[in-house]
């Protein structure tokens, strides 16, 4: 069955769950975040159910443009936060996130939320840009823009961190290593 055709709340989030957790962990870049989202967006449209299916064409479109949504809200209060200088020193320290160090995540997690949005439900999710534009409450147009500056920031930045040293600063290394 496919999530737009259920009628129960709770058949829906157990056919939808594992696709909205993966949605939420690209948004967000956190597992535990990314719970948290679908928690809060599933919670507030549990009560709506029977108005949300009546008033939208594809509830799993409405929720996602409601995960984007919050995750945009919570980014910009997270933004206006005071960041401290230095973390504090802890035990240990395990990253929660498997895929924390390899560059195109590091990339995709400093894109704006809705560009990361936009490539999340085109290349993870393999959604038409239609069905992107109806997600996130935008034109297509909206969805094409957010995607071509979005590949061409991701491009920038995994170019940036192949490129080799320039040879000057190889043989700056090198003489500087000499008089040591």
């Amino acid at each position: 069955m496919v999530p737009g055709e259920f009628t129960d709340f709770g058949e829906f989030v157990e056919a939808s769950l594992p696709g909205l957790l993966r949605y939420g962990h690209a948004l967000t870049g956190n597992p535990h975040d990314a719970a948290d989202l679908v928690q809060t967006v599933l919670e507030k449209i549990g009560s709506r159910w029977t108005h949300v299916q009546r008033k939208t064409g594809d509830p799993l479109a409405y929720i996602r443009r409601s995960m984007a949504n919050a995750h945009i809200s919570r980014w910009r209060r997270v933004r206006k936060e005071n960041l401290v200088a230095e973390l504090p020193e802890s035990q240990s320290f395990t990253p929660a996130d498997p895929f924390e160090h390899e560059p195109l995540w590091q990339a995709l997690r400093t894109l704006p939320p809705r560009q990361r949005a936009v490539i999340v439900l085109r290349y993870y999710e393999e959604l038409s840009e239609a069905e992107i534009a109806e997600s996130l409450g935008v034109s297509q147009g909206t969805v094409k823009s957010q995607a071509s500056k979005a590949i061409a920031s991701l491009r920038t930045k995994l170019q940036a961190e192949e490129e080799p040293p320039a040879a000057g600063d190889t043989a700056r290394k090198g003489r500087e290593s000499e008089f040591d």
